[in-house]
């Protein structure tokens, strides 16, 4: 049984990683409860809760000496990204930094990074990307993730910590915080379920490619199993504009709330959509909840009040 450590574990994606996990594995969490719920990790799981950039965290990182470190922790707004990019940085480059320096000493180590398909590769040329495409981030986000993949990159050919790294597309399922910047899915679930009308910023007409938690922390396992070294998107490659994903939910759960509009934000793209075949060549992995039944799961987990 491998001993595992999931930084951001108590938090969305994270704590479904967790569950995945400790089916088969030892699994701990590092987690300052920021975003992340201690109510969302089983109970025997223990958790530290500590900041990424804390000395602390890299103390436990060089305590337990894990076998596999999943990097979940992360600042996800592409909007606070853009007004605030000293946190961004600060969060996402830097705290991965300082739990990475333990593992010069530990080669054996493997990481899984979850980074961003979309946000990496910006606008786009083709439909849709491999893993292969230009990046060129549109946001301050898209951009830390890529630098992070960067740093892991380094830590490989310098240092031997080997790493997979996972370009999510947009995440979406329970437990999503629909407080804050991030998360349309969420944010319209909760706003349609108490009787309000939604917002969508820009046009509608924008695309993105909403890949189901569950999938995720199934695409984590492989790699955790595999330790499959590289880049991998991890996506449907199929793209759903805002305004149909907001109509589907809308007729789920209050057919009677508006739909509104406001001026796009900034740092936002039009279309984003990741080819994931080399995640199926490689990983075995492909998306196995359709979207119809992934909104559905959604909004059963909100209506319950679970959270």
């Amino acid at each position: 049984m491998a001993k595992v450590i999931v930084t951001g574990g108590a938090g969305f994606i994270g704590s479904h990683i967790v569950d995945r996990l400790r089916e088969a594995h030892d699994v701990s969490v590092i987690d300052d409860l920021s975003s992340g719920n201690r109510s969302n990790l089983p109970k025997d799981v223990q958790l530290h809760e500590l900041d990424i950039r804390s000395p602390q965290a890299a103390d436990v990182v060089a305590s337990e000496q894990p076998d596999f470190l999943v990097h979940a922790a992360a600042q996800i707004s592409v909007r606070i990204s853009m007004d605030k990019p000293t946190v961004d940085t600060d969060i996402n480059v830097t705290g991965l930094v300082n739990l990475l320096m333990p593992l010069r000493e530990r080669k054996g180590t493997h990481v899984v990074f979850l980074s961003s398909g979309g946000a990496c590769y910006g606008e786009q040329d083709v439909f849709p990307a491999p893993e292969t495409h230009p990046v060129r981030p549109e946001s301050v986000y898209g951009l830390s993730k890529r630098v992070g993949e960067m740093y892991l990159e380094f830590w490989s050919r310098v240092w031997g910590v080997t790493s997979t790294s996972l370009r999510l597309s947009n995440v979406y399922g329970p437990r999503q915080n629909p407080h804050g910047e991030a998360g349309v899915v969420a944010i319209f679930c909760e706003r349609l379920l108490a009787g309000k009308d939604i917002t969508i910023f820009g046009t509608g007409e924008q695309t993105r490619d909403f890949v189901y938690v569950g999938d995720v922390a199934d695409a984590v396992y492989r790699s955790v199993t595999s330790k499959m070294v590289g880049e991998f998107n991890i996506g449907t490659s199929q793209e759903t504009s805002i305004a149909s994903l907001a109509r589907s939910l809308q007729e789920r759960a209050c057919p009677t709330a508006r739909i509104l509009f406001a001026p796009a934000k900034s740092g936002e793209q039009m279309r984003s959509v990741i080819d994931n075949t080399r995640a199926g060549k490689a990983l075995g992995w492909k998306p196995t909840v359709r979207m119809d039944e992934g909104l559905v799961k959604t909004l059963e987990w909100y209506r319950s009040g679970a959270r």
